[in-house]
């Protein structure tokens, strides 16, 4: 694998910013671990961190170098602050960023396949809020998306009675502002024309975890509308034990193409 942090200037933020990139390499003389490479362009999987986090953590609290070595997947992990991934309404324009510029970035500095069978996102907790959004509202570009206990309904955040969201933080990404309804709204979202075909979905959490309730809702509110989504629900907290443990069951999950 070549492994990177590249740090370049969005257009979009007006300042420069970072994304830790892990890219496919062939090799069968490396000891412990034997690396893929499609013959093509490789696929790519937009990795998005959660809410304490940056663009290093998930290689840093994982071995996600490692698991993807073998599978001639790139993985994207970008920067995005404590913005929930949204055009904040005191702060930055973070979806913009996210939704445009990077995927824009990215295949100007690396080569990827831009087929949207070969385009993926997942995500921990604010990172799998934005995963679901991101693939709910640009289900053209996504084969897939999954969430890691991810805060799915985070209209319930702000006045949650055991675990609300820093006001701080509500504050400057959405302001005084009603979020039901809206493309932040990641259930009010499943109601959205998916046009060529909505992505496959996975949704993970502990049962434990203080988002349980949230991944509930989503999950329930999927299922009435008879939106497909693969769910696992088991013991485990919101921590990075888990976490590395679940991002290898997405990794198996994903519909990587095999005619390479």
């Amino acid at each position: 694998m070549a492994l990177m942090r590249c740090d370049f200037f969005s257009e979009t933020l007006g300042m420069s910013t970072s994304m830790t990139v892990i890219l496919p390499q062939r090799t069968s003389s490396q000891i412990g671990m034997t690396g893929s490479a499609p013959a093509g362009d490789p696929p790519v999987l937009y990795l998005l961190h959660g809410l304490s986090d940056d663009d290093t953590i998930w290689l840093r609290r994982t071995s996600i170098e490692r698991y993807v070595a073998p599978l001639g997947l790139a993985v994207v992990m970008p920067q995005a602050g404590r913005s929930f991934y949204t055009d904040e309404e005191h702060g930055n324009r973070y979806w913009t960023f996210l939704s445009t510029e990077l995927p824009r970035v990215c295949h100007e500095f690396f080569r990827l396949s831009d087929r949207r069978e070969d385009t993926f996102v997942a995500g921990l907790s604010m990172g799998g809020y934005g995963a679901v959004k991101w693939a709910l509202r640009d289900p053209d570009r996504f084969a897939a998306a999954a969430s890691l206990s991810g805060a799915l309904d985070v209209t319930t955040r702000r006045h949650h009675p055991t675990a609300p969201l820093d006001p701080g933080v509500w504050h400057t990404v959405f302001g005084e502002r009603t979020v039901t309804g809206t493309d932040d709204d990641t259930v009010a979202l499943l109601d959205r024309e998916p046009g060529a075909g909505r992505p496959a979905l996975y949704v993970a959490c502990g049962t434990e975890d203080f988002l349980y309730d949230d991944n509930l809702t989503f999950v329930a509110a999927a299922r009435e509308r008879g939106v497909p989504v693969t769910v696992d629900f088991s013991p485990g907290t919101h921590d990075w034990a888990y976490w590395d443990a679940k991002i290898q069951d997405v990794l198996a999950w994903l519909p990587l193409r095999t005619d390479r």
